[in-house]
């Protein structure tokens, strides 16, 4: 399954997602952000459960925003999840 999430408060303008039918991550690609810092992301969370990726990254903040990139990653994979 694929899911675009568009996030907020962030410099990433989109977030796409290819998880299996078991909530494992295939695939996460940032548009825009940090090019670094997304696609280490990226690497990092592909084959783990969403839900593993959303409890490690839920809360994280950048630069007193309220929220960061991996936040609305987590975000994105809760709202991916309930489509499953």
């Amino acid at each position: 399954m694929t899911y675009s999430f568009i996030p907020s408060g962030v410099c990433s303008r989109m977030i796409n997602i290819e998880l299996d039918e078991n909530g494992v991550i295939e695939k996460v690609q940032f548009i825009g952000g940090c090019n670094g810092n997304t696609s280490g992301i990226s690497q990092l969370v592909k084959g783990m459960q969403a839900e593993d990726v959303i409890s490690r990254l839920k809360d994280i903040d950048c630069n007193g925003k309220g929220t960061s990139c991996p936040a609305q990653l987590a975000i994105a994979l809760e709202q991916a999840l309930e489509e499953i």
